[in-house]
Parts: structure tokens; C-alpha cells; sequence
């Protein structure tokens, strides 16, 4: 009976660290998607790993990072993403700083919604619910 429970319990914990797992690759995901549509916005070029020894490159590279790159005394910003699109993103300068005004954007645009969300919460009236139990 006890072996049943523990094994039981060992399927519970194995669910639930899969479902957090999968979850977590969903964010990533997301996340990484909308930073690889700033840099597009932002007009960094993306270069398709589309042959054996650029993907084998591409995983070498810190991956879902903006990382300065010195090319022929030319500054480039590299975002290198070995699993979502298997690219990276080059961009200089100019770029990148149009990049940072996106990113702070959506960062102003994001605050602006999570502060309409609390005001629409708290205007909500709870109480008609009657006292909420203690935990």
C-alpha cells in the first residue's frame, strides 16, 4: 500500500515539475520573440543558420544575449537564438540604440498596463463575495 502511495506521489512531483518546465520554455519562448521583433524593428539584419557549420557556430554563441562583436574594426551588436528561429540578429550602433528606445517603450507601455490593471481590479467590488476564508 505504501509502495502505491509513493509511487503515486513520485507521478504527482513528475507532472508537476514537467508542467513548470514547459512553462517556463513557453516564456522563454515568448520573450524571446518579442525581442527578436524590437531588433527587427530596430533594423538589425537577421542571418539565417541555413548550413551545418553556421548552426554548429551559432550554438558557440551566448544565446538571447545582445553581445558587442568587433569585425573588421567595425562595431556590431550580435543576438545569437540557437532554438527559436536557429539565426542571430547583426546590428551596429545606430541599432542598437534605436533597440534601447523600443525596449525602454515597451518597458513604459508595459508598467502603464499592469497600473490600468490595478486600478480595474481594486474598483471591482470584492465584498459582494462576503468574507474570503483564511489560510
Amino acid at each position: 500500500m505504501t509502495t502505491r502511495k509513493t509511487a503515486m506521489r513520485n507521478a504527482v512531483v513528475v507532472a508537476v515539475v514537467l508542467g513548470l518546465s514547459s512553462g517556463c520554455a513557453t516564456i522563454r519562448r515568448h520573450d524571446t520573440l518579442e525581442t527578436e521583433q524590437m531588433l527587427s524593428a530596430a533594423g538589425f539584419h537577421m542571418k539565417l543558420a541555413d548550413t551545418p557549420e553556421k548552426l554548429a557556430h551559432l550554438q558557440t554563441l551566448t544565446p538571447r544575449r545582445l553581445v558587442r562583436h568587433s569585425q573588421a574594426n567595425q562595431l556590431y551588436y550580435v543576438y545569437a537564438d540557437p532554438e527559436v528561429c536557429r539565426c542571430l540578429y547583426a546590428g551596429t550602433e545606430t541599432q542598437y540604440q534605436a533597440y534601447l528606445q523600443l525596449a525602454l517603450q515597451k518597458q513604459r507601455a508595459d508598467e502603464e498596463l499592469m497600473a490600468a490593471q490595478d486600478n480595474l481590479n481594486a474598483s471591482m467590488n470584492w465584498g459582494m463575495w462576503g468574507p474570503w476564508p483564511r489560510y
